[in-house]
């Protein structure tokens, strides 16, 4: 009798527990669409609210980090279509882009290419010295471009042109957000936000290594994505929720974008050579 008790009591508990999860699961993300997988290794997907497209840098080559000129920014439409596999080409291995004044940002190994978004050409390289590996982008409101470099392990500020080190002796950052008057850094798993006098402030860790891409959703809520197949919906008292793990099916969620007005997520596949978009609910 009182092995039938206990029997019935775990499975009661492990009912509540299963239960509890389920209802703590605020978000969730809807697949709308998959793109034709005709890119070349998307690593990065930008959305444009006032052109009403996505950029995809493409790496093109088994070498993320190859200086081999096959690199390109493609074009991809809202609906999913591809409008133009390489829109931009003559990159290297390009990654994170960020937008200004109607110029398009793209980090590509140790420069920070220029692009005009208007008529598609490249009028401006901006080389870093010092920089190996230049992964993510973000311009703040006044036009300063900020870039990560995941093999020095630093961050760059670009001003007028010129680049210059903001934050270094880092773990392994990459994906960065100048959200209203604060930067935002992804480094080795966690994210953190960076203080005026460029100590970090952490608001989570435990995400998964190759955190990549961070999005703002509104107020304190954020969206990052981790290379090897994860996107987490994480809040600004540092709780967080697992929205998407792609992990078993080895499709990967690199640098992803964001449609905040109709809450789309645009995730770039990498070697599936793809964009899905999900709704987040």
């Amino acid at each position: 009798m009182n092995k039938s008790l206990n029997v019935l009591t775990l499975f009661t508990l492990l009912l509540l527990a299963s239960l509890n999860h389920v209802y703590s699961q605020e978000h969730s993300l809807i697949k709308k669409w998959e793109s034709d997988t005709v890119l070349k290794v998307p690593e990065s997907v930008l959305y444009d609210a006032e052109n009403k497209v996505l950029y995809v840098a493409n790496i093109d080559g088994k070498d993320p980090w190859a200086a081999d000129g096959n690199g390109s920014i493609g074009k991809v439409g809202l609906d999913g279509k591809i409008i133009a596999v390489d829109w931009v080409p003559g990159l290297n291995a390009p990654k994170g882009m960020g937008i200004y004044k109607g110029k398009l940002y793209a980090a590509d190994l140790n420069n920070v290419v220029v692009i005009d978004i208007k008529s598609g050409k490249i009028v401006q390289t901006i080389k870093v010295d010092g920089a190996e590996g230049l992964n993510d982008i973000t311009v703040d409101k006044k036009g300063a471009v900020y870039v990560s470099d995941s093999k020095t392990l630093k961050v760059f500020k670009i001003e007028n042109g010129n680049a210059t080190v903001y934050l270094e002796n880092l773990k392994g950052p990459n994906g960065l957000l100048a959200d209203k008057e604060s930067l935002y850094v992804l480094d080795n798993g966690g994210m953190y936000k960076v203080n005026a006098d460029k100590t970090l402030t952490k608001i989570t860790d435990g995400m998964e290594g190759g955190t990549d891409g961070i999005e703002n959703v509104s107020g304190s809520d954020y969206l990052v994505s981790c290379w090897a197949g994860v996107i987490w919906y994480v809040k600004g008292d540092g709780s967080k929720e697992k929205l998407l793990d792609t992990k078993d099916q080895k499709i990967n969620s690199a640098d992803i974008g964001y449609d905040a007005k109709n809450r789309m997520v645009y995730v770039p596949t990498f070697w599936r050579n793809g964009v899905v978009a999900y709704e987040l609910r």
